[in-house]
């Protein structure tokens, strides 16, 4: 592997993305690697210059920036067969964070020159390929809430976010199809998981594993404001799984459905629900 891409959102972590590329990019070169520089000014060009980038060749795609870039790379990656590479600059940062990458820049760079490959799974949404979490309920709400945030930095807008949609906090009926079964359930809360964590650590789906060949479904059915306060920080431990109104599947597809909800997956907009999410075995190399 010796011609590869940098894929750059300047913006990510309000400017980590383009710190930690001034830093990555001349590591990559110095290493003996003919690097693509490619800085979007916004997605679409990102976009672009991805699809270009990949069509024309190169071995293989690194993502620099949050898991909102990690999402659009991953668009190309998947399909072209490619390796995928992350240097971790966003707000939540959490396939880095399930895979156990460094955060510093130039260890970042290290492990992409070292150059070790891990195969995960994968999960599709129409025709969108997702690395980490489909947020099909509060969750998703929140990260909405979040992406329109400007303040505070880090996981804590996360935090915050919550903190404005609990205000408005109200379950809603879904009803999940979880490989061909149909249940109905009350409930504030869904999420499907390919990875067990989003919004920068929140561990809404622990347990799930990227490389099984499953989807791990969560629902949190319905929960009062303080109910749903309380549990918050067992989000981050991941000792929530022991909660009464906490319940967990792990299937190969699932539909869900519910009104007024716009999924979010990688911490993007997806798209209003009822979505389908189907696991993809093995579709994804990580240098990781």
């Amino acid at each position: 592997m010796r011609r590869i891409a940098l894929l750059t959102h300047p913006g990510a972590g309000r400017g980590r993305g383009a710190r930690a590329r001034s830093v990555v990019l001349p590591r990559l070169r110095d290493a003996g690697f003919d690097v693509v520089d490619l800085v979007g000014r916004d997605v679409d060009e990102a976009r672009r210059l991805a699809g270009a980038a990949v069509a024309d060749g190169v071995e293989a795609l690194v993502a620099c920036g949050g898991d909102g870039t990690v999402h659009l790379a991953l668009q190309h990656v998947v399909p072209a067969g490619i390796p995928l590479g992350v240097v971790p600059a966003g707000t939540g940062n959490d396939l880095a964070r399930e895979l156990g990458l460094p955060t510093a820049p130039v260890a970042a760079a290290d492990r992409i020159i070292a150059g070790p490959r891990r195969t995960l799974d994968v999960a599709r949404v129409g025709d969108r390929y997702v690395a980490t979490v489909v947020a099909c309920g509060f969750d998703a709400l929140v990260a909405e809430r979040a992406d329109a945030m400007t303040w505070p930095r880090g996981p804590l807008r996360y935090v915050a976010a919550t903190a404005v949609e609990l205000r408005s906090l109200a379950p809603r009926r879904y009803t999940l199809e979880l490989d061909g079964r149909v249940r109905t359930v009350e409930g504030v809360l869904a999420a499907v998981g390919n990875t067990s964590s989003f919004g920068g650590g929140l561990r809404i789906t622990e347990g799930a594993e990227p490389d099984d060949g499953l989807l791990d479904v969560v629902v949190v059915r319905s929960l009062d404001r303080r109910g749903l306060v309380r549990a918050f920080p067992h989000l981050y431990r991941g000792t929530h799984t022991t909660h009464p109104a906490y319940e967990h599947h792990r299937v190969r597809s699932a539909t869900i459905a519910a009104a007024d909800i716009t999924a979010y997956a990688d911490g993007e907009p997806l798209g209003s629900l009822p979505l389908t999410v189907t696991a993809v075995p093995a579709a994804l190399t990580v240098i990781a």
